[in-house]
């Protein structure tokens, strides 16, 4: 069942994004950033796809509005994780088509993603529910 990430989900979340994401962030610091998400609403969109029988999560989407002078407002994709075995059993794709619904009841055209070079497996996912690979890019950081 999909449903809204609850501040409760945050040890689920963690342990999911070290694994599949590989992003080893601290959990005391994951809950403060997912205080914050839960907070604004109106620009970050979370989901969990929670397992009926065992009531943990499966997987999660996250997406932000994504706004720009050159193109109308977006959904951004910031995360779409799903638990290496639960791959292949439709979480990831009901994750997506929850956030399509969503994206489509508030009113944006589109939605966007990036995904690391390495992550073929994702690329034949997001290409099989419809996704079109639009350009290569590299990513820059600059840490402070």
């Amino acid at each position: 069942m999909i449903r809204a990430i609850v501040e409760n989900d945050v040890a689920e979340l963690n342990k999911i994004n070290r694994e599949e994401l590989g992003y080893d962030y601290p959990l005391d610091k994951s809950l403060v950033q997912l205080r914050k998400l839960l907070k604004d609403s109106g620009h970050h969109y979370l989901a969990a796809y929670e397992d009926d029988a065992t009531k943990k999560v499966l997987g999660y989407v996250h997406a932000e509005v994504y706004e720009e002078i050159y193109a109308d407002p977006a959904l951004n994709v910031l995360a779409l994780a799903v638990l290496s075995n639960n791959h292949h059993a439709g979480v990831g794709a009901k994750l997506m088509s929850w956030l399509e619904n969503t994206a489509i009841d508030n009113g944006f055209k589109s939605i966007r993603l990036n995904s690391g070079m390495s992550r073929i497996n994702a690329h034949g996912f997001y290409e099989h529910i419809g996704y079109v690979h639009a350009k290569d890019q590299k990513k820059f950081i600059k840490n402070f």
